[in-house]
């Protein structure tokens, strides 16, 4: 029970952390320190994407679920809505490459934002 209760929390936190990756930099208009945590994540994310690496979260979370006598996801809200997210069905190379560049493009908009919002403060 409690290695299904811990492999649905790493689930959780995946997806929480592809959502800081996605669109960590709007968190940056707000608080500016945390610009020192998103861009390091943001590249992470990115690279997992080009070069196809595994998240170490995923090793984790299968290790878990065996640990629980599961195979798979059980249903409920995890497996109905968090598990596509992060394991998209029919990923391959170009989704990837595709999701890497969705990525790259958000935050270069917001981080542009943020500097051009910086310039125009200092300017005036």
């Amino acid at each position: 029970m409690i290695y299904s209760i811990l492999a649905d929390l790493i689930i959780v936190f995946h997806f929480l952390f592809i959502a800081f990756v996605v669109a960590g930099a709007f968190l940056v208009l707000k608080w500016h320190w945390v610009i020192y945590i998103h861009i390091p994540a943001a590249i992470w994310g990115v690279l997992i994407e080009i070069e196809q690496w595994i998240c170490p979260l995923t090793p984790l979370e299968v290790r878990l679920r065996m640990a629980a006598g599961e195979s798979f996801y059980e249903g409920g809200f995890i497996a109905h809505y968090l598990v596509p997210i992060i394991y998209p069905p029919g990923l391959n190379r170009a989704m990837q490459i595709s999701l890497a560049i969705f990525v790259i493009v958000v935050n270069v908009g917001v981080y542009g934002y943020y500097v051009w919002k910086r310039i125009r403060i200092k300017s005036q």
